[in-house]
């Protein structure tokens, strides 16, 4: 069976780690391919979901990185445009539990500068899910483009929206400003815990998530970290704890997670409408396996996903009362 199509609209970023112990005067770094959306456009490509990147890429060496990776993974770049502006590089320190701290050099570089011409050639036609987010949405001065873009797909298309709050780049009252907009249009709002704290100070996540569907969303998803995911279908709760992890950082899980549930509701035949006949049932389901992809990806360095044959088959639909 040939799951159905999923279009990721977003950057790609070169992210820069710092190498310990280089020579006395140097600082060296390993680049990897990264950037939130085309790390989702990746994993859902290895884990055999139809994945197309709406990006703009550059042609400069991390440009070419970029095609290189996103290719080898198996996704369709024959949407991306060719940007004659530079990439966006994030410098990225990890700390002793794996998490990253990021620096970035992302003024005029190829991922903000889209325009409606460019976005307008786009066909959506085949597509079942639009997934976007990070920066793309609220960099300028192609966020407003993004948005108006995605409102426009909501009409064919499952709309999954991932924040990604980096309010080293973009003031935090930016995404508060539009997260309301982006409810009104949007299916699935998956974000971080961290992103909650951000949005929304001292809320819990049984307010925060009240405060979305009441915006018009009808299904959000919080990652925790270690302590699993809480999940809201229309408010009614359900949580997934996370499978044990030998993290080696933490670099792309939120994205793989996201993968992994889009892949999972994309093989069970819910994407492409408003989600009217999903259950709670299936949102466990689809959160245990996205877990699951989350957990390989923190046991090696950088944004590096699964394949579909190294992730367990997903756990039963057991016990999924919200904790």
């Amino acid at each position: 069976m040939r799951l159905p199509l999923v279009t990721v609209l977003g950057e790609c970023v070169a992210d820069a780690f710092t190498v310990p112990a280089p020579a006395p005067g140097e600082l060296a770094l390993r680049v990897l391919p990264g950037g939130g959306p085309a790390n989702t456009a990746v994993a859902l490509a290895r884990l055999g979901t139809p994945a197309r990147f709406l990006g703009r890429l550059s042609g400069d060496v991390f440009g070419r990185l970029f095609r290189a990776h996103l290719e080898a993974s198996g996704v369709d770049l024959t949407a991306a445009v060719r940007a004659s502006e530079p990439s966006t590089l994030a410098v990225a320190e990890l700390d002793a539990e794996g998490r990253a701290a990021y620096s970035f050099h992302a003024r005029g570089t190829a991922d903000w500068q889209w325009t409606a011409d460019e976005l307008a050639a786009t066909d959506l036609g085949s597509t079942a899910c639009l997934h976007s987010g990070s920066l793309a949405l609220v960099r300028e001065p192609g966020g407003a483009v993004v948005e108006e873009f995605l409102a426009r797909a909501a009409a064919t298309a499952t709309i999954c929206v991932d924040p990604n709050v980096r309010p080293l780049l973009v003031d935090v009252e930016v995404y508060r400003e539009r997260l309301p907009r982006w409810c009104a249009f949007a299916d699935i709002l998956r974000l971080s815990e961290d992103d909650l704290e951000l949005l929304l100070p001292s809320a819990t996540v049984e307010r925060a998530c009240d405060a979305w569907h009441a915006a018009g969303v009808p299904l959000v998803v919080i990652t925790r970290g270690e302590r699993g995911a809480v999940a809201s279908l229309r408010g009614e709760r359900v949580a997934v704890p996370s499978p044990p992890t030998d993290v080696v950082d933490t670099v792309g899980a939120g994205d793989s997670f996201t993968a992994g549930f889009l892949h999972h509701l994309g093989a069970k035949g819910l994407l492409g409408g408003r989600l009217t006949e999903l259950r709670a049932d299936d949102v466990f389901d689809a959160c245990a396996f996205a877990s699951q992809v989350a957990a390989l990806t923190c046991g090696v360095v950088g944004p590096n996903p699964p394949w579909a044959g190294q992730v367990p088959l997903p756990a039963s639909a057991a016990g999924r009362a919200a904790g």
